[in-house]
């Protein structure tokens, strides 16, 4: 059985990689369902970056991914066009999966929540995958083509 009915997560899931495998997994391992906020093109633009994929496409490429490592995963994808989409709003929401990175969005969130007086959420903090040379992987280093998704090292061309 698991720990919580419903929990929520988010991310841009640009190229998606080991770091964020663990995530969803993680997720999966303690909720019945996951709702996933995946960041809409122009949040993305607003936080500076700079996505190789559009909105369709990363949604496509993460249901895909979901499906075929997650199979039978009840799971819900809302566009987020601000850092927590309906996990502020859902009050069955018990908890919020994030990276080590992104770990100061808990209190955020637990916050907004307080002021819309419901419950606060439990934070689960997922530590950052490390590549096999001991930095975390990363899509802006895949992108530099550092590392592969899986955070195997990539060779350097002279």
């Amino acid at each position: 059985m698991s720990k919580f009915s419903l929990i929520a997560m988010g991310g841009t899931f640009d190229i998606i990689h080991r770091g964020h495998l663990t995530l969803l997994s993680t997720a999966f391992d303690i909720s019945e369902k996951v709702i996933i906020g995946l960041t809409s093109d122009e949040f993305v633009e607003k936080k500076g970056k700079n996505p190789i994929h559009k909105y369709d496409e990363r949604l496509k490429n993460l249901i895909s991914i979901i499906f075929t490592k997650f199979p039978n995963s009840y799971f819900e994808i809302n566009q987020l066009d601000d850092d927590f989409g309906p996990a502020v709003l859902e009050k069955e929401v018990q908890a919020l999966v994030v990276s080590d990175e992104t770990r100061n969005q808990g209190d955020i969130l637990n916050k907004l929540r307080s002021e819309r007086d419901l419950s606060p959420v439990e934070v689960i903090v997922v530590p950052m995958t490390l590549a096999k040379d001991g930095e975390r992987i990363s899509t802006t280093r895949i992108k530099n083509s550092e590392i592969d998704s899986n955070g195997n090292l990539l060779p350097i061309d002279k």
